[in-house]
């Protein structure tokens, strides 16, 4: 597949066309109708009108729209697609409905869910339509992916992706993050390292409420690009850390923001049948602080948290758990709650 540089052209309405014939979902004298899509940070998404259908269509940028120089190969959008592929066929309900790839331009199609249909968590989150049940299904879907795929050395030779990953997860997270904080560079190079050389599933690499759709059938994962055969308890980290910050987004729903956190923790662990629970749960408990830390210090930064007394509070929890780290997932939870609000909860 072809690797888009910064210079190539962006995506239009004749691109778009001339993919979907190759793909064969239009003909050579169809015209579809397409417009791009915003808030795309990574990568170019247009969405497409086709004989009362609509399809999204996706390319991955070389260069990511944020403030610091943050640069991935393009070759992620193919794995990406994979990735839907994969977990598609583990659970249907899991991923989007794929249409189909291009690899002359490095982009592929995908159906359009309706976001009155499937809204995003996030949003809810933000709302305080905080659903206990939606956190107990992506954690129990998330296992499902991760034991599916597990010691599986077909996945492990398709999503051999260690360099991507590094650009777009462990440099701009971790790394990046040590700069920052000089004194916890030791720290944070060896959670980077545990990180890198642990092969163990399918890995999505950026399970986020922003990333998943609330079917009525269940979590839909979107955002794939991170793709990788690693160590799942990055997902679960990656995951568990945005409801702990969104405790400062919507301080009204504090309350149930830790018990989601708790939920999905513990519906994820009770499925892991690949591994020792209490190993994946101290990962877990081991990553998540440079992840808190990274959300306010790192490359990409959460946009809800701007108030420097509130990154201060962030920075406390996370520079006090990387250096003195804890085993369980329910103890970081712990120490937020009681840093944060003066409870355990």
């Amino acid at each position: 597949m072809n690797d888009t540089s910064p210079e190539a052209a962006p995506l239009d309405e004749e691109m778009i066309a001339t993919s979907l014939q190759r793909m064969g979902v239009i003909g050579a004298n169809d015209r579809p109708r397409c417009r791009p899509m915003e808030g795309g940070v990574s990568s170019e998404i247009w969405l497409v009108d086709i004989a009362g259908r609509r399809l999204c269509i996706k390319r991955a940028l070389p260069r990511l729209r944020v403030e610091q120089v943050w640069e991935a190969p393009t070759t992620r959008n193919h794995h990406e697609f994979a990735w839907f592929r994969v977990a598609g066929r583990i659970n249907p309900d899991a991923a989007p409905r794929l249409i189909g790839q291009d690899f002359a331009h490095g982009l592929f199609a995908m159906e359009y869910l309706d976001p009155s249909m499937y809204p995003v968590w996030k949003n809810q989150l933000r709302d305080g339509n905080v659903d206990l049940a939606t956190a107990a299904a992506v954690g129990s879907r998330l296992a499902q992916i991760h034991g599916a795929t597990a010691g599986d050395p077909e996945i492990a030779r398709n999503f051999a992706t260690d360099e991507t990953f590094y650009a777009l997860r462990i440099e701009p997270y971790l790394i990046a993050t040590s700069r920052r904080h000089p004194d916890l560079a030791g720290p944070l190079a060896r959670l980077a390292h545990a990180v890198a050389r642990r092969h163990v599933a399918l890995v999505h690499g950026d399970v986020s409420p922003k990333n998943i759709l609330v079917g009525r059938r269940g979590p839909v994962f979107l955002d794939a690009e991170c793709a990788w055969y690693g160590d799942p308890a990055f997902d679960l980290a990656f995951c568990l850390n945005h409801l702990l910050l969104k405790c400062m987004w919507n301080t009204r729903v504090v309350g149930r923001l830790l018990l989601a956190f708790s939920r999905l923790a513990s519906t994820y662990l009770e499925a892991v049948n690949w591994e020792p629970r209490e190993d994946i749960d101290k990962r877990a408990a081991h990553l998540l602080p440079g992840l808190l830390l990274a959300r306010v210090d790192g490359k990409s930064p959460v946009e809800y948290i701007t108030a420097e007394g509130d990154k201060d509070r962030v920075r406390q929890v996370g520079r006090a758990l990387l250096l003195e780290p804890v085993d369980r997932l329910e103890v970081v939870r712990e120490v937020w709650a009681g840093s944060q609000w003066g409870q355990v909860a």
